[in-house]
């Protein structure tokens, strides 16, 4: 068999260079000093540090995960490696400015450099961006003394860094959070309480674990008002500048049915009541502060799903051009040769599928990415527009991966049939790995509360009506390619829909009440995700088509100088390119966009039959 891929380089520079011209950032004093060039070399390196120190090691970590000896987390041997080679290469602080000896990368290139991790080895690539995420956090609100100590040693792979929210009775109901601190007189708090599904919380391949960690102060304003933000060693630092134990145990590890080769932790803090905390910023401003990490990482846990829906699709790829099986379902000449699976409809629609998904989000989000890109760098208006934009963007991003990702991955599973489910290839792992996305960083469920009952209607709907003429202008975009006419009217006529049934549904709140209001609020959510990735293959398809006219001009005029032979066979490459890029988004909006139609019935149907049902009623 061929030596099996991840990731698709020649897509991801089509998206990064043609779709979203990231190369357009350098015009800005903060990314200056970047250029094309540099852009590309970073993309190869992403790779070679992927084949070198993440893939060769998927199924080790798979089949021997962590498990917790005499108080301590054992992981793989090579994740020290591999976390002092991402520091040593500057990968974990690429997105801090140069002042904190950062590359100042725009997020785009980062974003798909983890789209490569993710897709090479998703378990190792929790553990060094787990680290930058808290690091940029002490970066924004932590004092000069939090910055000096924490961030150099987070950002060179020598400390890792977590986040740590989840309580045992409390869950995604932060307000609920027990952990409390209780201020000293040398300027320190003191920590009590417990910590779970704390992912890389305690681990032996780094010196030391530093959570930035949410707790109440005596005292403090009961609910989310009362939440303050600190850091938390696990080892803190004596008066001589050595490590030393800062009461903070691990309890147990939580053991998967997938994602095994990052550990998920249960701390107990502060037993022996000499755990000491760090205040970062205000005192009951935590929950604000947590919350630009947590949009970071659901920006991240929605890349996640789909490098693994990635890996999956290559492998099944690569599995349906090599397996024979049957012949064309027209052909019973049984003394034929058996044909490649590849050649089958169903097998073709289900590859199809994946690649749809996985193109489509990938491209969703690299859009949320150049919008926080744009939001750094823009001023006045602009600024504020970009962030509207990725505040609403954000739940669809994070979600919309997660659910399709597992999806995908079944695919992958489905194509390979009776060998998908063992072990001896790699999709079983694949299908577990992506069931953890639709939890992480906050539940589907979640996600649509968010986007129906907060996300839609601030500013006045601000950020709604952006994001519709964001897509209003892609539309007008490929009706200027006749073969795009039929998918732009399309996808017009589904967002008149749309917005009907969103200025619908607010309507719900003053005349059923806020939980008649929000009852389907996770269909809203999908209804939204089914839209964003049509506007991406919509986008995708027009470049692609542009780029390919382009090229065919400039092409007629060299064969004259050139000959023919070698640049037709270029073009030929270019076509099949362009043709698959359409062809996907013709299936896009014939087998996933159609499925707005009944999302949107139900949606306009006000019959409350969820909350209507009573508990006793399960029975």
């Amino acid at each position: 068999m061929a030596q099996p891929i991840y990731a698709n380089l020649r897509n991801l520079r089509f998206l990064l260079f043609d779709v979203f011209q990231i190369d357009s950032l350098t015009q800005y004093p903060y990314f200056e000093d970047h250029h094309h060039e540099g852009f590309e070399m970073l993309l190869e390196s992403a790779f070679q540090i992927a084949d070198k120190h993440l893939y060769p090691y998927l199924k080790e970590m798979d089949r021997n995960e962590p498990q917790l000896v005499e108080g301590k987390i054992r992981v793989h041997p090579k994740v020290r490696e591999m976390m002092r080679a991402f520091g040593e290469a500057g990968w974990i602080g690429a997105g801090f400015p140069y002042s904190h000896e950062g590359q100042q990368m725009p997020m785009a290139m980062i974003s798909a450099s983890n789209f490569i991790f993710n897709a090479a080895n998703y378990s190792a690539s929790v553990f060094p961006f787990l680290g930058a995420g808290a690091a940029r956090l002490i970066l924004s609100f932590g004092s000069q003394h939090l910055q000096n100590t924490y961030i150099p040693r987070i950002l060179n792979g020598e400390w890792q860094g977590t986040m740590a929210l989840t309580e045992p009775d409390a869950g995604s109901s932060l307000s609920d959070i027990t952990t409390a601190a209780e201020p000293t007189a040398e300027g320190h708090y003191l920590i009590k309480g417990q910590k779970i599904y704390i992912s890389c919380g305690d681990h032996d391949g780094t010196d030391n674990i530093v959570h930035l960690m949410l707790a109440k102060i005596k005292g403090a304003p009961a609910g989310v008002k009362g939440i303050s933000l600190f850091v938390v060693p696990q080892k803190r630092l004596d008066a001589q500048g050595q490590l030393v134990p800062n009461d903070l145990q691990t309890a147990g590890v939580y053991h998967k049915m997938g994602y095994k080769g990052a550990p998920i932790a249960h701390l107990q803090i502060g037993e022996r009541g000499d755990c000491h905390g760090y205040l970062v910023g205000e005192p009951h401003k935590g929950l604000t502060y947590m919350f630009q990490m947590m949009n970071e990482a659901r920006i991240g846990v929605g890349m996640n799903a789909v490098g693994i829906a990635s890996a999956a699709y290559y492998a099944s790829l690569q599995y349906s051009k090599e397996r024979p099986q049957g012949r064309k379902i027209d052909n019973k000449d049984l003394s034929l040769p058996q044909i490649p699976i590849i050649q089958h409809a169903d097998v073709k629609r289900m590859l199809l599928f994946q690649k749809s998904i996985v193109e489509g989000c990938l491209s969703l989000l690299l859009q949320t990415s150049l919008y926080a890109d744009m939001a750094h760098v823009s001023e006045g208006e602009a600024q504020e527009n970009y962030h509207l934009l990725l505040d609403l963007l954000t739940p669809i991003a994070k979600s919309y991966p997660s659910e399709m990702g597992i999806l995908s991955t079944s695919a992958a599973v489905q194509c390979l049939g009776g060998a998908g489910y063992c072990k001896d290839f790699p999709v079983e792992q694949f299908f577990r790995e992506s069931r953890i996305h639709p939890i992480h960083e906050g539940t589907t469920g979640i996600h649509g509360l968010d986007l129906l009952g907060r996300k839609v209607t601030m500013h006045n709907g601000k950020a709604f009506q952006l994001w519709m003429a964001e897509m209003q202008q892609a539309i007008a975009q490929a009706k200027t390619h006749p073969q795009l006419n039929p998918a732009a009217q399309q996808l017009e006529e589904v967002l008149q829909q749309y917005v009907a049934i969103t200025q619908h549904l607010v309507g719900l709140a003053s005349q059923h009440g806020v939980e008649t209001f929000l009852a389907d609020a996770t269909l809203y959510l999908e209804l939204s995700g089914i839209i964003a990735v049509a506007w991406q293959w919509l986008l995708q398809a027009t470049k692609a088509t542009q780029v390919w006219t382009e090229q065919k001009t400039e092409t007629t005029a060299s064969v004259v100088s050139q000959g023919a032979t070698q640049t037709a066979a270029a073009v030929e490459l270019d076509a099949q390119f362009v043709q698959g890029k359409v062809q996907t988004m013709r299936y896009f909006f014939a087998y996933e966009l159609s499925k707005t139609a009944a999302l949107l019935q139900r949606l306009r149907q006000v019959d409350p039959i969820t909350v209507q049902m009573h508990p006793d009623w399960f029975e």
